[in-house]
């Protein structure tokens, strides 16, 4: 079965590392804003911006939070775990920092960002898993991430519905 999943992300430094993952193929993703629709949805204010990741939201089974260098601590970030997790929807985390950006670069390592969340006195990222790919050669990472996504998301969505 083909999973519908949400991805979360910041967008400018990830955007790239992110549409390789979203391009693997294996599951169907929401549809990323481009440049010019964020900004008319930021325009409208949070309500707008809420109201948006809320469309997005509809009718996925699972949220990917893709972990760059800057996504934890974000508000839309936190905003949209905190509403996944409400929604009772899978959720899991994939450090990118190790495949290469537009100029070819990697980032560092993020934080994890669901360090931030406790449900019901429970740290959250001890619920919900993160994967770390274990190799630095980007091509590697991405093989990796291809070859085990769909697994992930099928153990998130199990995961959720444990609690």
């Amino acid at each position: 079965m083909v999973r519908r999943v949400f991805y979360s992300f910041h967008y400018l430094p990830d955007a790239w590392r992110t549409s390789q993952i979203r391009n693997i193929g294996k599951i169907e993703g929401s549809k990323t804003a481009s440049d010019n629709d964020w900004e008319t949805v930021k325009k409208g204010g949070d309500e707008a911006i809420k109201k948006w990741i809320n469309d997005q939201l509809e009718g996925r089974s699972c949220t990917i939070v893709l972990i760059g260098a800057e996504t934890a601590g974000r508000k839309w970030i936190k905003y949209e775990i905190k509403k996944s997790w409400d929604d009772s929807k899978g959720i899991l985390g994939i450090y990118i920092h190790n495949l290469k950006d537009a100029s070819g670069k990697q980032a560092t390592k993020g934080k994890n960002p669901f360090a931030d969340f406790n449900i019901a006195g429970t740290p959250l990222d001890s619920i919900v898993k993160t994967y770390d790919p274990p190799f630095s050669d980007s091509k590697d990472v991405y093989s990796y991430i291809s070859d085990n996504i769909e697994k992930w998301i099928e153990d998130a969505i199990n995961i959720r519905a444990k609690y």
